[in-house]
């Protein structure tokens, strides 16, 4: 049990992919290479407070030079839901649109949506309405 800081390392990298894959977050992401970097450490037979310091500095240097390029390139896999794809679409009142009775539709796109106006003016049905925004299952609308 002569290398116990190895095992420790091994260890930090285990529950580091435990907590990542369980938050997919880029919280815990970090500390693989830093406790990667100290592990190499560890094996030739470096000690304990260098150890130490490599693995919280190597996690700094990811953090700072590598969340933004990787917060990026997730951003860009993301696909937006055909839902968002609506935003800014042009759609018919079908049923008269009044905030204070909470009753609306719009169609749009094929699709019949609940709605409310951005402003809570009422639309009459047949109106041609924008939608600005999807809160739930509610359009936001505003008369065009």
């Amino acid at each position: 049990m002569e290398n116990y800081m190895t095992y420790l390392w091994i260890l930090v990298i285990i529950v580091s992919l435990v907590v990542e894959a369980g938050t997919y977050s880029l919280v815990a992401l970090w500390f693989i290479p830093a406790a990667a970097a100290a592990i190499v450490l560890s094996l030739f037979k470096a000690g304990i407070p260098l150890q130490i310091a490599v693995f919280f500095i190597v996690a700094l240097l990811c953090i700072v030079f590598l969340r933004k390029y990787l917060e990026k390139a997730l951003k860009k896999k993301s696909v937006p839901t055909n839902a968002d794809a609506l935003i800014g679409k042009i759609g018919i009142v079908t049923e008269d649109i009044d905030n204070i009775t909470f009753k609306g539709q719009v169609k749009v796109r094929g699709q019949v949506w609940t709605a409310v106006s951005v402003n809570g003016e009422s639309i009459n049905d047949g109106e041609e309405v924008e939608v600005l925004a999807i809160e739930g299952v509610k359009l936001i609308c505003k008369k065009i």
